[in-house]
């Protein structure tokens, strides 16, 4: 792959001054390729600006999903909707939720997402739509969520066994659950054959890691920042030496700056060069 494909979270900016307008016109200035989670009434100003629509939800909701099976005709009806949305969309990416555990155990879990997910996955391959199933952390933002730990998400993957069924692999979440995110990968890619995910890559040291959603004072993320990210998708390329494993690239600032937007780490993030895939 010729560069790294990356997008921004809607909800993430679009606040105060930041108008949708103004967040698709800087984006799209900047050189990112998408947005992702935008409302739907803005998907045609996201189009007309020549930026794909990253992702969207598949599905209500995080914490009542796919591990109950008295939600699955609710998912697939709304799943069925929306893969025919994303279609006509050229839509990537539809995000899917777990569930919490409610005090049900792993195992049992893992069996009825992956019932849920079965129900719907021809659909997705029948219109090309990766259904991405979002690894959460349990210990800060989402309490009792039940896909939290990359194990977990792989092997249910493995037991959807659909070229459209994939994980959102969000750093952020995953630095708090696990840690050691460059290895986990390298275990993941190595250990079983993954369909096209995504990589949400978030700064580990924003005001979340507090487990509180608010704007911070610090300086936008540096550079070496991106550069980690880059070294990072070469390892996994060379891991695997196949790019198709990755679908594509979510940055997600979750602190826009409170000073002004023109201060916004939206807009400091540098586009990245040219580089090969590792040998």
């Amino acid at each position: 792959m010729a560069r790294i494909k990356q997008s921004v979270a809607w909800w993430c900016f679009v606040r105060g001054d930041m108008t949708p307008e103004r967040l698709v016109r800087t984006a799209a200035e900047i050189g990112y390729q998408g947005i992702d989670l935008a409302p739907p009434e803005y998907w045609p100003l996201i189009r007309e600006h020549g930026l794909t629509i990253a992702a969207a939800n598949g599905h209500q909701s995080i914490s009542d999903g796919l591990n109950r099976r008295e939600h699955h005709d609710r998912i697939e009806q709304e799943l069925l909707a929306n893969i025919r949305l994303a279609e006509q969309w050229r839509i990537a990416n539809l995000i899917c939720f777990s569930g919490d555990r409610n005090g049900l155990d792993d195992a049992t879990g893992l069996e009825i997402c992956a019932e849920g997910l079965r129900r719907v996955a021809p659909a997705a391959e029948a219109a090309g739509v990766n259904l991405s199933v979002e690894l959460l952390n349990s210990k800060v933002d989402h309490p009792d969520y039940q896909c939290d730990h990359t194990d977990w998400g792989v092997q249910l993957v493995k037991l959807v066994d659909s070229p459209r069924v994939a994980l959102l692999y969000d750093i952020y979440h995953m630095q708090i659950m696990e840690g050691d995110i460059i290895r986990t990968i390298k275990a993941a890619i190595s250990a079983t054959i993954i369909p096209p995910a995504i990589l949400a890559a978030t700064s580990s040291t924003t005001s979340r890691s507090s487990g509180i959603h608010r704007s911070c004072e610090r300086s936008p993320p540096p550079a070496t920042t991106v550069s980690w990210l880059r070294n990072l998708f070469r390892a996994a390329i060379r891991w695997r030496r196949c790019s198709r494993h990755i679908a594509c690239v979510m940055w997600r600032c979750h602190d826009p700056h409170p000073a002004g937007h023109d201060r916004c780490p939206l807009a400091a993030v540098p586009k990245l060069p040219p580089w090969k895939d590792a040998a």
